[in-house]
């Protein structure tokens, strides 16, 4: 069974600061108790290099660009473990809802038939961590 975790907030402050918080992987490390660094050229096929902090363990992540629309969304998957093992695939994507006002969706999907033990040994701190993530966004992009 896949873990998919969705997050949404609605947040006062227009889209394009909403996506300048996301995009600005330089400062991840000011607001992001999650993903706390990270950096790429968002270029689909390209690496997104990120440092997690899953439960006590900080971590490195590599993973790669799928998708990336400018001002509205990018997606981005691990490498694939083979014979169905293990994927996932992480989006974000902004929704303007008028003057000053925006909607930011998170979504998180891990799946393969070894998905079900990942959940059950980090399932806690994924959601806890895409949980923070997505209050951190809200909150910065009130706050710059």
């Amino acid at each position: 069974m896949a873990l998919t975790i969705d997050e949404t907030i609605e947040i006062d402050a227009p889209a394009e600061k909403v996506w300048e918080v996301l995009t600005d992987f330089g400062r991840y490390g000011e607001w992001n108790t999650f993903c706390y660094e990270a950096a790429s050229t968002l270029e689909p096929g390209s690496p997104i290099d990120m440092k997690v902090q899953l439960g006590g363990n900080r971590r490195p992540q590599r993973e790669w660009i799928r998708t990336h629309t400018p001002g509205v969304e990018f997606s981005y998957t691990m490498k694939p473990v083979p014979l169905g093992t293990l994927h996932s695939l992480r989006s974000h994507t902004v929704v303007p809802l008028g003057p000053g006002r925006s909607r930011y969706e998170s979504r998180f999907t891990l799946a393969g038939w070894l998905s079900p033990v990942v959940t059950l040994a980090l399932g806690k701190h994924l959601r806890a961590g895409f949980t923070a993530m997505t209050a951190g966004v809200g909150k910065r992009a009130t706050e710059i």
